[in-house]
């Protein structure tokens, strides 16, 4: 990627309540290089991603992997869970053991999630479901399927209603299985752009890494505006944002490396990641 002249840093920032605590006090303007925020579902700003048309984001954990060649880790930033995850749910008429054959709506919003639930009922369930793609109306999603797949927002509203579906949160049956977290995004720099402006990179991290502090220190102003735009409980929101992770130590770097062997073995990736993690510009490699 050409480093573009006179023109911002262009940085993205995920369409769902689970980043907020790294971009509640984030200010792209305090960085030393111009920079600018591009808020999208994570489908967009993953592709864009890998077209290199965005310089630094979170990503889903799929697409690095995709992309790992040409992308850096940012050091202790993720979104995962060492358990349940309440926003990455399967809606099922059935539980999923008994629909593993069946045909799956995946919601058109991610990859990691997509392709962890493919993981989990080919190699788990020893299922083969047939998939196809929706826009996340669950309605019109389990109008001709078995089971549909909710991630963010949307999967939390839809878990408020009474609509009658088994609820399977795809974080909790990993962890059964596999006895690790789930780390379904992390945060990725264009290698080309670390190497050009390690003093931004640098002040980026900063910046996140003291956004999640201050957040996770007094989280009353994300739960007041997520009851605000989304709606619930304060006391939902609470748990909901205590309960997910936001470092990347070693037990979940191993635990997305299992994810990334699985996905490789089912031909859902065509390379072995090799996980560089960004340190003042210097490379550390996650251990194998």
């Amino acid at each position: 990627m050409s480093i573009r002249e006179n023109k911002d840093i262009l940085i993205g920032k995920i369409k769902y309540t689970n980043v907020w605590p790294v971009f509640h006090y984030f200010e792209a303007s305090q960085l030393p290089q111009r920079a600018s925020l591009v808020t999208e579902v994570p489908s967009r700003l993953n592709r864009r991603m890998l077209e290199h048309t965005l310089d630094l984001s979170p990503v889903s954990s799929f697409s690095y992997g995709s992309g790992s060649e040409e992308l850096l880790l940012l050091p202790d930033l993720s979104v995962s869970t060492d358990g349940p995850v309440h926003s990455i749910l399967v809606f099922s008429r059935k539980p999923l053991k008994e629909v593993r054959n069946g045909k799956f709506a995946l919601t058109n919003t991610s990859d990691t999630s997509v392709n962890l639930l493919k993981i989990i009922m080919e190699r788990a369930y020893e299922g083969k479901p047939t998939y196809w793609d929706s826009e996340p109306v669950l309605e019109k999603m389990m109008e001709d399927s078995d089971a549909a797949l909710l991630i963010g927002d949307h999967a939390i509203q839809a878990s408020w209603k009474d609509h009658g579906y088994i609820v399977t949160d795809l974080g909790e049956v990993w962890r059964e299985w596999t006895g690790y977290g789930m780390t379904f995004a992390v945060w990725a720099v264009q290698r080309s752009l670390a190497e050009q402006y390690p003093e931004f990179v640098s002040s980026a991290c900063e910046a996140f890494q003291t956004s999640k502090a201050k957040s996770l220190s007094n989280l009353k102003p994300l739960v007041d505006e997520a009851m605000t735009q989304i709606g619930g409980t304060a006391s939902y929101w609470n748990h909901y944002f205590n309960n997910l992770r936001y470092d990347f130590p070693d037990r979940r770097q191993a635990g997305l490396a299992l994810y990334f062997a699985y996905a490789r073995e089912l031909g859902l990736l065509d390379h072995e990641v090799r996980m560089n993690i960004w340190n003042d510009n210097k490379l550390m490699r996650v251990k194998e």
